[in-house]
């Protein structure tokens, strides 16, 4: 997709062109010197990136993995001699990695230290809605949940994060998400020495204020700022100004975009190319070569790069392709740039093995026949001009049977699309074929202003009627003003007898858990 086609410009030139940049044109109070922001040359690379613990989750006596995860708030430092008040998962910030082959049976035991109620949803994790940590499964303060699944899907790197109704936006952004890495017995001859040639990218844009502490005066959005907070210092693994030191030719990163609203473009600035592995939700079927990759907020990319004895370089978050006019682009962060994470390669390194011409991949969805078709509009602040009602289930998906979505983002502002449960494969995007690197399943995916994303669909296989998942907008200020539905599944024909209005004392309606 080019930076601004002769096409989007038609399609811009219309009424919601017109109704959101008039305001932008007449706003005296915005500084406009915020528009281009950029650390190129400004950032001291000096603090080792931190590398996130990991818990293996190894079955005990019983027969399942019970990691314990205390969720507390704490004191960090991401500059020497500052201290910054943030949450963390067994820690002052950030979790720590959850690794876990399929077929595990998992029961995390999960306290709430924090003053506020919280959850702890697993992003990309097929899982029984029980389970999943959305909005209906709160942990009040001092309360401890113990979901219980057992993990069964490819190998995948997924993540987790709170998701209360309401105040995700400052959950996430004051520190609390983690890696869960799904493993399964397929080899794959890729590097896999976590935290030596298989690296974890958390990466997340922050704002501080003059004692340290972190901004949370933009978390909201609103006509001048309609993505949320978009922070000017990026913190990688918690890590401001992070060095990487490498010994192996050949390294993996597994990068997530963990920021509240902010898209990157990751590339390297010598412009080499690399090779993408996996999107979201397992790996594609054989590596694409590229030399960037553009991710939204939730998304995931894995990639493998290629390095030379002796050699720095640095990664980049080059100006990201929003699909916006210009000047509205640049409000919105589509000039910005940033360096992200210093590479330095040891005087000599240790050969890897040939990245293998074919990987492991799901299969795909059939595409024979026609798929049962759902469509989505997205507004500035609903879905199919509904804000999220918590006691009301919006549609209802039969088990069994794989559907095609089309998602429409109507109007002239950046959105993405979150479905929990399920994994997806992207079919086109506004009717072209989409890039190779989003051959592979997805769970999250950028839907560009006024633009359509169609994706076949399936869904993991675990029936409840009155306990609901959700689609959303994972731009996390607009999942937290109502850009959300709620979804359950259910045995095929028993669609009907669904009760659209969970009442107050379902299981699924406000279930909190108390000391």
């Amino acid at each position: 997709m080019s930076r601004f086609s002769r096409r989007s410009f038609f399609k811009w030139s219309g009424i919601t062109a017109a109704a959101i940049l008039t305001p932008l044109s007449g706003y005296a109070g915005y500084q406009w010197s915020r528009m281009d922001i950029t650390n190129s040359g400004k950032v001291q690379f000096a603090q080792p990136l931190a590398i996130p613990p990991v818990i293996d989750l190894e079955p005990d006596r019983d027969g399942r993995a019970t990691p314990e995860l205390d969720i507390r708030p704490g004191v960090s430092s991401f500059v020497p001699g500052s201290s910054t008040p943030t949450w963390g998962i067994n820690g002052t910030y950030l979790g720590p990695t959850l690794r876990g082959k399929r077929g595990t049976t998992v029961a995390p035991r999960i306290t709430n230290n924090l003053p506020e109620i919280t959850t702890l949803h697993w992003h990309g994790m097929e899982l029984p809605a029980r389970a999943d940590g959305g909005p209906h499964q709160m942990i009040d303060p001092g309360g401890t949940w113990m979901p219980e699944w057992m993990i069964d899907q490819p190998a995948a790197t997924l993540w987790y994060h709170p998701h209360p109704h309401g105040t995700t936006r400052q959950h996430v952004y004051r520190g609390l998400a983690g890696l869960f890495l799904v493993e399964d017995d397929q080899p794959t001859g890729l590097p896999d020495t976590y935290g030596v040639d298989d690296i974890p990218l958390i990466v997340q844009d922050k704002r501080f204020s003059g004692d340290g502490s972190l901004d949370e005066s933009e978390l909201d959005f609103s006509i001048i700022n309609s993505l949320g907070l978009l922070g000017d210092t990026i913190l990688v693994n918690g890590t401001w100004g992070p060095v990487l030191d490498i010994r192996d030719e050949l390294v993996r990163f597994r990068i997530l975009n963990g920021s509240n609203a902010r898209i990157y473009d990751f590339a390297f600035t010598d412009q080499r190319e690399f090779q993408v592995i996996a999107a979201d939700s397992g790996y594609l079927p054989a590596p694409v070569t590229v030399n960037h990759v553009q991710l939204s907020p939730g998304e995931r990319s894995e990639i493998v790069v290629k390095f030379t004895p002796g050699e720095s370089v640095l990664l980049r978050s080059q100006p990201p392709d929003l699909g916006t006019m210009p000047l509205y682009g640049r409000v919105i962060g589509g000039d910005d740039q940033f360096d992200v994470l210093l590479i330095r390669a040891a005087s000599s390194l240790r050969p890897s093995r040939v990245i293998p011409a074919s990987l492991p991949a799901p299969p795909p969805i059939p595409q024979t026949g026609t798929l049962p078709e759902r469509s989505f509009s997205l507004g500035t602040r609903s879905i199919n001009g509904d804000k999220v009602d918590m006691d009301r289930i919006d549609f209802v998906v039969p088990l069994g049977t794989p559907e095609t979505w089309k998602i429409k983002n109507a109007q002239g502002i950046p959105h993405n699309f979150h479905v929990h449960n399920a994994m997806f494969q992207v079919l086109d995007i506004d009717g072209h074929p989409p890039p190779p690197a989003l051959a592979g399943f997805k769970d999250t995916v950028y839907v560009p202003p006024l633009q359509t994303v169609r994706f076949a669909v399936q869904f993991g296989q675990f029936a409840d009627p009155f306990t609901p998942y959700m689609v959303h907008c994972h731009l996390l200020a607009h999942e937290d003003s109502g850009m959300m539905l709620q979804f359950v599944m259910v045995e095929p024909g028993t669609e009907d007898q669904v009760n659209r209005q969970l009442p107050p004392s379902s299981p699924a309606s406000g279930q909190h858990h108390h000391p």
